[in-house]
């Protein structure tokens, strides 16, 4: 279109433009209007949700409840825990596994800026003896129930509990020099 055209244009419909302005509460009305239009489809949509959300949950708690199962049972047959071997090494593995526990609570009260580093130290090479074990479960599966790999699953048990220990007396020794210093420096 050239320019002519639309001046053309213009002057064609220059009658049936609307040139009035709105009235003073407009826009208050164009808004309500479009809140009620809105509220509607949100119900509506709301409905629509609610259907289809029902049998969705069952089919995902479904997927889920299989693939749970699937996974627990591949980590089952992938190795065995030294609890399998015979009643009295379940006990001994829960023995070991309690005495753990104890101990890494002991030693987790016993946080303080002075221990920290200490306490970090111990938990790394607690970590590294996890992971043994760990490699020590694939090995039982797949020796048969060894005794060295049962003996080594047990020593590494003992590794930790003396670690832990260790690392105990360590904070104990910590806290008695500060006792000792903080004595000498109130006396002085």
């Amino acid at each position: 279109m050239n320019k002519n055209t639309i001046e053309q244009l213009f002057k064609k419909h220059e009658n049936d433009f609307d040139i009035e302005n709105p009235g003073s509460n407009h826009r208050e009305r164009f808004l309500n209007k479009l809140n009620k239009q809105g509220e509607l489809q949100l119900i509506k949509v709301g409905k629509q949700r609610r259907r289809l959300w029902k049998p969705l949950i069952g089919v995902a708690a479904s997927v889920i409840l299989l693939v749970t199962l699937f996974i627990g049972s591949q980590q089952d047959s992938s190795y065995r825990e030294l609890a399998s071997v015979s009643p009295k090494m379940a006990e001994t593995e829960d023995f070991f596994t309690l005495t753990i526990a104890e101990e890494l609570s002991k030693i987790k009260n016993e946080d303080s800026p002075k221990t920290q580093a200490l306490i970090q130290d111990t938990m790394a090479r607690m970590k590294i003896l996890e992971e043994d074990y760990e490699s020590l479960k694939i090995d039982l599966t797949e020796s048969g129930d060894d005794s060295r790999v049962i003996y080594a699953m047990i020593s590494n048990f003992q590794n930790r509990i003396d670690i832990l220990k260790n690392a105990l007396e360590q904070i104990e020794n910590i806290k008695q020099l500060n006792n000792s210093s903080h004595e000498t420096s109130t006396t002085i």
